[in-house]
């Protein structure tokens, strides 16, 4: 009798269900990153001329992409350490965690009016908890993986830009969101610090 092929089937779903895997866990990595940015950076927008919207949109996402640029360059340096060391890095969003949490009753910073190269100064400096979980992100990914990754992220950067230049027409829900946040972040990053040590391998 001829050997009749195996059914590739299994191999496909396995497969599609790894690049859906991928792509949920780029969204949360980025969501829980940036939800706290959302809303300031929506306050910041209310105070920004219609007319600069774009331009000030434009440096914020300069400021993400050159974060992006910094994770998969330090990640690709640490592809000689061992990967659970890298796990090291979920102390960093527990410790905002516990700042967070410590200091959610403290009244919120009033936003101000910022110029282009501001704004993409600022996007970086905030960046900490961004590169604390994306960089172990892209350590454990190969570079078919990175670049699906990327694509998450452009997907999720286009969607946040639209929901921030939505609420800055809010002022009300912003306030709301800044107010509400300061109890959910510090939650968010406590996940954040679990899925570090997911992707390292630890747990």
């Amino acid at each position: 009798m001829v050997p009749v092929a195996a059914p590739r089937t299994s191999g496909n779903v396995n497969a599609m269900r790894s690049l859906l895997a991928l792509v949920l866990q780029g969204a949360f990595a980025y969501v829980a990153t940036m939800m706290d940015n959302l809303f300031a950076f929506a306050a910041q927008l209310t105070l920004t001329p219609r007319e600069r919207f774009a331009a000030v949109a434009v440096a914020q996402s300069a400021g993400v992409g050159a974060l992006v640029s910094l994770a998969i360059g330090v990640g690709a340096s640490l592809g000689e350490i061992p990967l659970r060391w890298v796990g090291v890095l979920a102390l960093a969003p527990w410790a905002l965690a516990w700042r967070n949490w410590r200091h959610r009753h403290d009244l919120t910073v009033a936003s101000v009016r910022r110029g282009t190269t501001t704004t993409f100064l600022i996007t970086l400096a905030l960046g900490g908890d961004n590169l604390a979980v994306w960089i172990p992100l892209m350590r454990v990914s190969g570079a078919i993986h990175e670049v699906v990754i990327c694509l998450v992220f452009v997907v999720c950067q286009s969607l946040f830009v639209t929901l921030a230049w939505t609420l800055a027409a809010h002022p009300r829900v912003v306030a709301w969101g800044q107010r509400g946040g300061t109890y959910v972040v510090p939650w968010l990053y406590v996940a954040l610090g679990i899925v570090i040590l997911v992707e390292c391998r630890v747990i």
